[in-house]
């Protein structure tokens, strides 16, 4: 019912400055699981449904991309990659979402986390204060992890 679907395709008028993604930190649209459908329903060969995915321990957000970083990269792909996020994150960007950053990059690389911090101006990356400690728990609830 909330979503950032609107408009239709092709629609060339700037939305303004609400975000087009979510969850976001910014007061936008979230999902009522109270309004959701019960989308099973029976046929003579038994229950068919949709069914939210079941996670397995296997199933994670960070390690592909950490393989990627730590065995595919080069030392100037690893550079190029800490520069651009670096400088997405930046920019007009609130210090509780730049630790949010951090703290999702040090999960696919203690690493690149710690040298996304130091790009950010925020020291070597691996102070574990309070703001830190909230964002690699609000990194954890939004990752794949079963």
């Amino acid at each position: 019912m909330h979503s950032y679907n609107k408009d239709a395709s092709m629609t060339y008028h700037h939305a303004g400055a609400q975000p087009v993604y979510a969850p976001n930190s910014h007061g936008g649209p979230q999902a009522d699981p109270q309004n959701a459908a019960d989308l099973g329903w029976a046929v003579a060969g038994g229950e068919l449904g949709r069914y939210a995915y079941e996670k397995h321990a296997e199933d994670d957000d960070f390690g592909q991309p950490g393989t990627l970083y730590r065995e595919v990269m080069s030392d100037t792909d690893r550079a190029h990659l800490v520069a651009n996020i670096a400088g997405h994150a930046s920019d007009r960007v609130t210090a509780e979402t730049q630790s949010r950053v951090i703290a999702y990059w040090a999960n696919v690389d203690a690493q690149l986390g710690e040298r996304v911090a130091a790009a950010l101006g925020h020291g070597n990356g691996s102070s574990n204060g309070p703001a830190s400690a909230q964002a690699a728990e609000l990194v954890a609830q939004r990752a794949n992890r079963a």
